[in-house]
């Protein structure tokens, strides 16, 4: 048994993708309000009873400001700016940068180009 926490947290940024048939929408420039979810997980509680406090979080929302806030992810990241790379390259971000308490961990990141649709990477379930 696992106790799970997330944090939302929102950016617009531009993109385009490459390597798609000719006159794809995709292909072309365009932005999207994106919605990056962070999820934590831990077997065990620490402090008041908390995996770690939200406020431990507001390191990403000044990254995403920072880093992908009103630019252009084809410039930003070095992989094809797909929902599903996003959520790796941030996976990735938020494991070596995010500051946990022992046991705790990132267990998933999840990014939503629209309100239908997300991508998510992160830890299997038998690897947490």
């Amino acid at each position: 048994m696992r106790y799970r926490i997330s944090k939302r947290f929102t950016f617009e940024a531009a993109h385009r993708l490459d390597g798609l048939p000719e006159g794809h929408k995709c292909g072309r420039q365009h932005g999207h309000s994106y919605a990056v979810e962070v999820v934590l997980t831990a077997a065990r509680l620490s402090g008041p009873g908390f995996i770690t406090d939200f406020a431990v979080l507001d390191a990403v929302k000044a990254h995403l400001a920072d880093v992908y806030d009103h630019q252009d992810l084809n410039e930003v990241i070095d992989v094809e700016p797909t929902s599903e790379n996003l959520a790796r390259v941030l996976f990735d971000w938020c494991t070596a940068n995010v500051p946990l308490p022992e046991g705790a961990m990132v267990e998933s990141v999840r990014v939503s180009e629209t309100s239908a649709t997300w991508a998510e990477y992160g830890r299997t379930a038998a690897s947490v």
